[in-house]
Protein backbone atom coordinates (compact mmCIF):
# COMPACT_ATOMS: atom_id res chain seq x y z
CA UNK A 1 0.00 0.00 0.00
CA UNK A 2 1.35 3.51 -1.02
CA UNK A 3 2.24 5.77 1.99
CA UNK A 4 0.52 8.47 0.79
CA UNK A 5 -1.40 9.87 3.33
CA UNK A 6 1.39 12.57 4.15
CA UNK A 7 -0.54 15.62 6.02
CA UNK A 8 1.23 18.77 5.14
CA UNK A 9 -0.08 21.44 6.30
CA UNK A 10 -1.21 24.78 5.18
CA UNK A 11 1.14 27.99 5.16
CA UNK A 12 0.19 30.50 7.55
CA UNK A 13 -0.56 33.34 5.56
CA UNK A 14 -1.62 35.27 8.62
CA UNK A 15 2.03 35.13 10.15
CA UNK A 16 3.11 36.29 7.12
CA UNK A 17 1.13 39.52 6.76
CA UNK A 18 2.29 40.17 10.70
CA UNK A 19 5.77 39.23 9.68
CA UNK A 20 5.98 42.20 6.96
CA UNK A 21 4.27 44.56 9.16
CA UNK A 22 7.01 43.56 11.90
CA UNK A 23 9.43 44.31 9.27
CA UNK A 24 8.54 47.65 8.58
CA UNK A 25 8.68 48.85 11.90
CA UNK A 26 12.44 47.93 12.05
CA UNK A 27 14.89 50.76 12.31
CA UNK A 28 15.76 50.67 8.51
CA UNK A 29 13.57 51.97 5.18
CA UNK A 30 10.53 49.34 4.22
CA UNK A 31 12.37 46.88 1.95
CA UNK A 32 15.86 47.98 2.41
CA UNK A 33 16.71 44.36 3.84
CA UNK A 34 15.44 43.17 0.36
CA UNK A 35 15.36 39.44 -0.20
CA UNK A 36 16.30 39.03 3.92
CA UNK A 37 13.07 40.17 4.47
CA UNK A 38 11.23 37.50 2.23
CA UNK A 39 13.43 34.61 3.64
CA UNK A 40 11.78 35.89 7.31
CA UNK A 41 7.86 36.38 5.82
CA UNK A 42 8.20 32.95 3.94
CA UNK A 43 9.94 31.42 7.25
CA UNK A 44 7.27 32.85 9.25
CA UNK A 45 4.24 31.68 6.97
CA UNK A 46 6.05 28.16 7.64
CA UNK A 47 6.34 28.00 11.29
CA UNK A 48 3.33 30.46 12.10
CA UNK A 49 4.84 32.94 14.03
CA UNK A 50 5.51 36.88 12.94
CA UNK A 51 9.48 36.48 14.05
CA UNK A 52 10.48 32.67 13.45
CA UNK A 53 13.65 31.61 15.13
CA UNK A 54 15.39 28.35 13.92
CA UNK A 55 17.11 26.82 16.99
CA UNK A 56 19.29 23.67 15.27
CA UNK A 57 20.32 23.05 11.85
CA UNK A 58 20.02 19.13 10.93
CA UNK A 59 21.86 17.74 8.08
CA UNK A 60 21.16 14.37 7.20
CA UNK A 61 22.71 12.74 4.08
CA UNK A 62 21.60 9.64 2.51
CA UNK A 63 23.93 7.41 0.39
CA UNK A 64 23.24 4.49 -2.29
CA UNK A 65 24.68 3.05 -5.11
CA UNK A 66 22.78 3.34 -8.99
CA UNK A 67 22.75 0.28 -11.28
CA UNK A 68 22.30 2.98 -14.45
CA UNK A 69 26.52 2.82 -13.43
CA UNK A 70 26.80 -0.25 -15.79
CA UNK A 71 25.72 2.04 -18.79
CA UNK A 72 29.38 4.17 -18.53
CA UNK A 73 27.44 7.27 -17.63
CA UNK A 74 29.75 8.62 -14.53
CA UNK A 75 33.78 9.92 -14.87
CA UNK A 76 34.41 7.94 -11.57
CA UNK A 77 33.71 4.60 -10.94
CA UNK A 78 31.11 2.82 -8.64
CA UNK A 79 33.61 2.12 -5.62
CA UNK A 80 33.56 6.32 -5.08
CA UNK A 81 30.73 6.09 -3.82
CA UNK A 82 31.89 4.20 -0.47
CA UNK A 83 34.91 5.72 -0.23
CA UNK A 84 33.31 8.86 0.04
CA UNK A 85 31.19 7.35 2.68
CA UNK A 86 34.09 6.55 4.67
CA UNK A 87 35.45 9.95 4.08
CA UNK A 88 31.97 11.45 5.73
CA UNK A 89 31.77 9.16 7.98
CA UNK A 90 35.41 10.45 9.35
CA UNK A 91 34.27 13.94 8.76
CA UNK A 92 36.69 14.72 5.91
CA UNK A 93 34.17 15.48 3.59
CA UNK A 94 33.12 19.26 2.49
CA UNK A 95 29.56 18.75 4.26
CA UNK A 96 31.29 18.10 7.74
CA UNK A 97 33.17 20.86 7.30
CA UNK A 98 30.42 23.23 6.39
CA UNK A 99 28.05 21.47 9.17
CA UNK A 100 30.54 21.69 11.67
CA UNK A 101 30.42 25.59 10.98
CA UNK A 102 26.82 26.08 11.48
CA UNK A 103 27.00 23.35 14.41
CA UNK A 104 24.84 21.35 13.04
CA UNK A 105 23.54 17.61 13.86
CA UNK A 106 24.66 15.38 11.07
CA UNK A 107 23.43 12.20 10.48
CA UNK A 108 24.97 9.47 7.90
CA UNK A 109 22.84 6.85 6.53
CA UNK A 110 23.03 4.19 3.72
CA UNK A 111 20.45 2.74 2.04
CA UNK A 112 21.66 0.71 -0.77
CA UNK A 113 25.50 1.15 -1.24
CA UNK A 114 27.21 -1.86 -2.30
CA UNK A 115 29.13 -4.38 0.09
CA UNK A 116 29.15 -4.95 3.36
CA UNK A 117 27.50 -2.64 6.30
CA UNK A 118 29.54 0.24 7.49
CA UNK A 119 31.15 0.64 10.99
CA UNK A 120 31.35 3.37 13.40
CA UNK A 121 29.04 6.59 12.10
CA UNK A 122 27.24 5.35 9.38
CA UNK A 123 23.80 4.41 10.00
CA UNK A 124 22.90 0.88 8.56
CA UNK A 125 19.50 0.96 6.97
CA UNK A 126 20.33 -0.82 3.79
CA UNK A 127 17.57 -1.80 1.61
CA UNK A 128 19.07 -3.49 -1.32
CA UNK A 129 22.82 -2.78 -2.81
CA UNK A 130 22.14 -0.37 -5.57
CA UNK A 131 19.38 0.29 -7.75
CA UNK A 132 18.81 -2.08 -10.82
CA UNK A 133 19.97 -0.59 -14.07
CA UNK A 134 16.82 1.46 -14.95
CA UNK A 135 17.60 1.19 -18.96
CA UNK A 136 17.09 -2.46 -19.20
CA UNK A 137 14.74 -3.15 -16.06
CA UNK A 138 12.72 -0.87 -12.95
CA UNK A 139 14.92 0.63 -10.72
CA UNK A 140 13.31 -0.49 -7.66
CA UNK A 141 10.19 -2.51 -6.53
CA UNK A 142 7.43 -0.48 -5.05
CA UNK A 143 7.99 -2.52 -2.06
CA UNK A 144 11.48 -0.55 -1.82
CA UNK A 145 10.70 2.45 -2.74
CA UNK A 146 8.07 2.43 0.30
CA UNK A 147 10.77 1.62 2.74
CA UNK A 148 13.18 3.81 0.97
CA UNK A 149 10.59 7.21 1.40
CA UNK A 150 9.49 5.25 5.32
CA UNK A 151 13.18 5.07 6.16
CA UNK A 152 13.72 8.58 5.07
CA UNK A 153 11.14 9.80 7.35
CA UNK A 154 11.83 7.85 9.97
CA UNK A 155 15.28 8.97 9.96
CA UNK A 156 14.10 12.69 9.93
CA UNK A 157 12.28 12.62 12.85
CA UNK A 158 15.24 11.07 14.87
CA UNK A 159 16.74 14.81 13.99
CA UNK A 160 13.88 16.48 14.85
CA UNK A 161 14.06 14.82 18.31
CA UNK A 162 16.95 16.34 18.80
CA UNK A 163 15.91 19.87 18.98
CA UNK A 164 16.04 20.08 15.06
CA UNK A 165 14.09 22.76 13.25
CA UNK A 166 15.87 23.58 9.57
CA UNK A 167 16.86 20.71 7.56
CA UNK A 168 19.41 20.36 4.95
CA UNK A 169 19.05 16.89 3.10
CA UNK A 170 22.55 15.32 1.46
CA UNK A 171 23.09 13.06 -0.62
CA UNK A 172 26.43 10.81 -1.77
CA UNK A 173 25.77 8.28 -4.92
CA UNK A 174 27.87 7.75 -8.04
CA UNK A 175 25.40 7.72 -10.77
CA UNK A 176 22.87 10.56 -9.19
CA UNK A 177 22.41 13.10 -11.77
CA UNK A 178 21.72 10.47 -14.50
CA UNK A 179 18.97 9.05 -12.02
CA UNK A 180 18.00 12.79 -11.43
CA UNK A 181 17.34 13.79 -14.60
CA UNK A 182 15.39 10.71 -15.46
CA UNK A 183 13.11 11.93 -12.66
CA UNK A 184 13.33 15.68 -13.56
CA UNK A 185 12.47 15.15 -17.09
CA UNK A 186 9.81 12.36 -16.02
CA UNK A 187 7.99 14.78 -13.41
CA UNK A 188 8.22 17.85 -15.85
CA UNK A 189 8.00 16.75 -19.52
CA UNK A 190 11.18 18.63 -20.42
CA UNK A 191 13.83 17.21 -22.95
CA UNK A 192 16.70 15.15 -21.27
CA UNK A 193 18.56 17.10 -23.64
CA UNK A 194 18.24 20.36 -21.71
CA UNK A 195 18.65 18.81 -18.15
CA UNK A 196 21.72 16.08 -18.18
CA UNK A 197 24.87 17.50 -17.48
CA UNK A 198 28.23 16.75 -16.94
CA UNK A 199 27.80 15.36 -13.69
CA UNK A 200 31.31 14.49 -11.98
CA UNK A 201 33.46 15.53 -15.13
CA UNK A 202 32.51 13.69 -17.59
CA UNK A 203 33.58 13.57 -21.57
CA UNK A 204 31.65 15.68 -24.47
CA UNK A 205 31.26 11.51 -25.23
CA UNK A 206 29.85 10.32 -22.71
CA UNK A 207 27.32 13.21 -22.57
CA UNK A 208 26.02 12.23 -25.61
CA UNK A 209 25.54 8.97 -24.29
CA UNK A 210 24.09 9.94 -21.51
CA UNK A 211 21.47 12.28 -22.61
CA UNK A 212 20.60 8.66 -25.34
CA UNK A 213 20.86 6.38 -21.86
CA UNK A 214 17.90 8.66 -20.41
CA UNK A 215 15.71 9.24 -23.15
CA UNK A 216 15.44 5.67 -24.14
CA UNK A 217 14.94 4.42 -20.31
CA UNK A 218 12.02 7.05 -20.38
CA UNK A 219 11.21 6.04 -23.82
CA UNK A 220 10.80 2.12 -22.24
CA UNK A 221 9.10 3.00 -18.93
CA UNK A 222 6.73 5.71 -19.93
CA UNK A 223 6.56 6.70 -15.98
CA UNK A 224 3.46 8.51 -14.63
CA UNK A 225 4.32 12.01 -14.32
CA UNK A 226 1.72 12.36 -12.02
CA UNK A 227 3.14 9.41 -9.44
CA UNK A 228 6.22 10.30 -8.14
CA UNK A 229 6.30 6.53 -6.28
CA UNK A 230 6.01 5.01 -10.26
CA UNK A 231 8.68 7.19 -10.89
CA UNK A 232 10.82 5.90 -8.48
CA UNK A 233 10.15 2.71 -9.05
CA UNK A 234 11.11 2.90 -12.48
CA UNK A 235 13.80 5.67 -12.91
CA UNK A 236 14.93 6.61 -9.20
CA UNK A 237 17.23 6.10 -6.58
CA UNK A 238 17.20 4.38 -3.39
CA UNK A 239 18.47 7.60 -1.90
CA UNK A 240 16.73 10.26 -3.58
CA UNK A 241 13.34 8.22 -2.60
CA UNK A 242 14.69 8.63 1.18
CA UNK A 243 15.94 12.42 0.27
CA UNK A 244 11.90 12.74 -0.56
CA UNK A 245 10.58 11.17 2.55
CA UNK A 246 12.80 13.35 4.86
CA UNK A 247 11.89 16.57 3.01
CA UNK A 248 7.82 14.96 3.73
CA UNK A 249 8.67 14.66 7.29
CA UNK A 250 9.62 17.93 7.80
CA UNK A 251 6.77 20.04 5.83
CA UNK A 252 4.09 17.41 8.11
CA UNK A 253 5.89 19.39 11.08
CA UNK A 254 6.43 22.84 9.89
CA UNK A 255 10.13 22.69 9.85
CA UNK A 256 11.94 24.14 6.61
CA UNK A 257 13.90 22.51 3.87
CA UNK A 258 16.60 24.36 2.09
CA UNK A 259 17.36 22.36 -0.73
CA UNK A 260 20.75 22.05 -2.32
CA UNK A 261 21.40 21.21 -5.55
CA UNK A 262 20.21 19.23 -8.58
CA UNK A 263 20.08 15.53 -7.04
CA UNK A 264 18.41 17.51 -3.91
CA UNK A 265 15.75 19.32 -6.15
CA UNK A 266 14.52 16.34 -7.63
CA UNK A 267 13.90 14.70 -4.82
CA UNK A 268 11.78 17.55 -3.87
CA UNK A 269 9.94 17.51 -7.18
CA UNK A 270 9.21 13.94 -6.19
CA UNK A 271 8.38 15.31 -2.83
CA UNK A 272 5.64 17.23 -4.03
CA UNK A 273 4.29 14.40 -6.05
CA UNK A 274 3.83 12.63 -3.18
CA UNK A 275 2.32 14.80 -0.25
CA UNK A 276 1.26 18.08 -2.16
CA UNK A 277 2.36 21.58 -0.29
CA UNK A 278 5.82 19.77 0.77
CA UNK A 279 7.34 22.49 -1.75
CA UNK A 280 5.85 25.57 0.77
CA UNK A 281 8.13 24.77 3.46
CA UNK A 282 11.10 24.53 0.91
CA UNK A 283 14.31 27.16 0.42
CA UNK A 284 16.28 27.12 -2.41
CA UNK A 285 20.08 27.49 -1.05
CA UNK A 286 21.60 28.02 -3.98
CA UNK A 287 21.86 27.38 -7.72
CA UNK A 288 24.24 24.74 -9.18
CA UNK A 289 26.59 24.58 -12.46
CA UNK A 290 24.12 21.09 -13.29
CA UNK A 291 21.62 22.97 -16.49
CA UNK A 292 18.70 20.73 -14.87
CA UNK A 293 19.20 22.56 -11.87
CA UNK A 294 17.28 25.45 -13.02
CA UNK A 295 14.81 23.55 -14.70
CA UNK A 296 13.91 22.11 -11.73
CA UNK A 297 13.53 24.94 -9.16
CA UNK A 298 11.83 26.75 -11.63
CA UNK A 299 9.42 23.83 -11.68
CA UNK A 300 8.98 24.26 -8.09
CA UNK A 301 8.33 28.16 -8.35
CA UNK A 302 11.75 28.76 -6.41
CA UNK A 303 14.93 31.06 -6.62
CA UNK A 304 18.29 30.70 -4.90
CA UNK A 305 19.41 32.32 -2.32
CA UNK A 306 23.11 32.36 -3.78
CA UNK A 307 24.85 31.48 -6.78
CA UNK A 308 28.23 30.54 -6.47
CA UNK A 309 29.59 27.86 -9.47
CA UNK A 310 28.95 24.86 -7.03
CA UNK A 311 28.01 21.32 -8.05
CA UNK A 312 29.56 19.12 -5.04
CA UNK A 313 26.24 17.99 -3.86
CA UNK A 314 26.09 16.46 -0.68
CA UNK A 315 23.97 19.54 0.85
CA UNK A 316 27.00 21.82 0.93
CA UNK A 317 25.63 24.51 -1.11
CA UNK A 318 22.53 24.44 1.43
CA UNK A 319 24.33 24.79 4.12
CA UNK A 320 26.48 27.12 2.46
CA UNK A 321 22.99 28.89 2.44
CA UNK A 322 22.00 28.32 6.34
CA UNK A 323 24.20 31.39 6.99
CA UNK A 324 22.04 34.06 5.15
CA UNK A 325 18.93 32.20 6.45
CA UNK A 326 20.47 32.78 10.44
CA UNK A 327 21.12 36.95 8.87
CA UNK A 328 17.61 36.80 8.38
CA UNK A 329 15.97 35.20 11.82
CA UNK A 330 18.47 37.47 13.57
CA UNK A 331 17.90 40.29 12.15
CA UNK A 332 14.14 39.92 12.66
CA UNK A 333 14.10 38.72 16.35
CA UNK A 334 16.93 41.57 17.43
CA UNK A 335 16.96 44.58 15.22
CA UNK A 336 14.99 47.23 17.18
CA UNK A 337 11.65 49.18 15.96
CA UNK A 338 11.69 52.46 15.30
CA UNK A 339 9.10 52.84 18.69
CA UNK A 340 11.82 50.79 20.92
CA UNK A 341 15.07 52.93 19.39
CA UNK A 342 13.23 56.13 19.40
CA UNK A 343 13.91 56.76 16.11
CA UNK A 344 11.69 59.08 13.71
CA UNK A 345 9.51 57.15 10.98
CA UNK A 346 10.12 58.46 7.56
CA UNK A 347 8.12 61.73 6.47
CA UNK A 348 4.26 61.10 5.14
Amino acid sequence: MKLNNYNVPMLDTEARVEAKAYLDMLTKPVGSLGKLEEIVMQLAEMKGHRKPVIYKLGIIVFAADHGIVEEGISAFPQQVTRQMVDNMAQGGAAINVFGRQQQAEFSLVDVGVIGDDFTGLVKNRKIRQSTQNFLRTEAMTEEEVERAIQIGYEEALVLFDKGVDCLVVGEVGIGNTTTSSAIVAAITGIDPAELVGFGTGISSEQHVHKINVVRQALEFHQPDRQDGYDILRKVGGLEIAAMAGAMLAAASNRIPIVLDGFISTAAACVAESIGKGAVNYMLLGHQSMEPGHQKAYEYLGKEPIVSLDMRLGEGTGAAVAFSIIQSAVCMVNEMATFESAGVSGKNE
